[in-house]
């Protein structure tokens, strides 16, 4: 049966691949972000331009009892926006703002379904320092002690969708998004994450030449295709478990390694220069315990075939930058 579903951050990266993908299954959307979708055109039945932390146009969208919102407009990048702390304020004010606004908007019009897409940036520090071995079950986010203040407005916002939902009835769902990449997301301009910025390297570099990389690069991360993304996402929004849990790939490697398979997919040798840089924390990893648990479903698409796919989405970005100029 067509749901009536609401997308807020419908002109983001996983936006408008979740509006694609809710459209492939017949339900009517309306979308809303400040922007419509950087790389291709919006599928949205409706897509309204607009800025989120306005209390009267988060009311004036969610004008109707909607089946399903997906709320993952956020102020937020990769680590050259969000590590160097030029940025906290905006950060924590224009994303604990839209998460106020939408929740109340949604609870005024008794919307009763409401995902909120948090970030295993909300993980402490403390448990993230060895790079082999990183905890990150959901279980042990507290004592609470993020490495940036995107991670701490994640965190409050977790709590304060589970008060709505203590208070208001509201059933929210909440996802621990790791590193989510694939083709149509940012790949330049200082916000984009390493895979699209390690793409780029290698595709603009020529072969047997180098390409830089922050730190000593044997930090570890893993990295989840945005289509498993999708998936994980509407699993937990249309099942009767309220997270918040990890929607992320347990195949962790060093960026050195991401930068290495890169090469090998685009066909180069390339050197890797280490040069100073925001980091973040030195070890991430998904635990997918809990969410095979209470789903029984995990990701199952290799960081390779991934990276294979963006790859050659962002080489023909380059590509065509390359001929603009000309």
């Amino acid at each position: 049966m067509s749901k009536k579903i609401l997308v807020a951050g419908a002109g983001g990266f996983i936006g408008s691949h979740l509006v694609k993908r809710l459209k492939k299954e017949g339900n009517w959307v309306r979308g809303v972000d400040l922007k419509y979708p950087e790389f291709s055109g919006t599928a949205a039945d409706d897509f309204v331009i607009g800025d989120l932390r306005d209390t009267g146009l988060c009311r004036h969208i969610a004008d109707t009892r909607f089946d399903e919102v997906y709320q993952l407009a956020a102020d937020m990048g990769g680590a050259g926006f969000v590590f160097t702390g030029t940025n906290d304020a905006d950060i924590m004010h224009n994303s604990a703002s839209i998460n106020l606004n939408m929740l109340e908007a949604c609870r005024r019009k008794n919307i009763k379904k409401i995902f909120y897409s948090s970030s295993a940036c909300m993980y402490p520090e403390y448990n993230q320092m060895d790079p082999d071995n990183p905890k990150c079950s959901e279980d042990s986010a507290y004592p609470a002690a993020p490495d940036s203040e995107y991670g701490w407005e994640k965190l409050f916002s977790e709590r304060l969708y589970l008060a709505y939902r203590k208070n208001h009835g509201i059933e929210v769902r909440i996802a621990r998004y790791h590193n989510i990449f694939g083709p149509e997301g940012t790949w330049c301009g200082g916000r984009e994450k390493s895979p699209a910025a390690l793409c780029r390297k290698v595709a603009e570099t020529e072969d047997g030449g180098s390409i830089e990389v922050w730190g000593d690069g044997k930090q570890t991360r893993s990295f989840l295709y945005i289509d498993e993304c999708l998936e994980g996402t509407i699993r937990l929004t249309r099942s009767d478990f309220t997270g918040p849990v990890n929607i992320g790939s347990e195949e962790m490697v060093t960026i050195n390694q991401l930068a290495e398979t890169i090469m090998e997919i685009a066909g180069k040798k390339l050197s890797i220069k280490h040069i100073p840089g925001p980091l973040g924390v030195r070890g991430r990893n998904s635990d997918n315990k809990l969410i095979k648990e209470k789903l029984g479903w995990t990701p199952s698409m290799s960081l390779k075939k991934g990276l294979e796919i963006t790859y050659k989405w962002i080489k023909e970005q380059v590509e065509q930058t390359k001929k603009a100029k000309k």
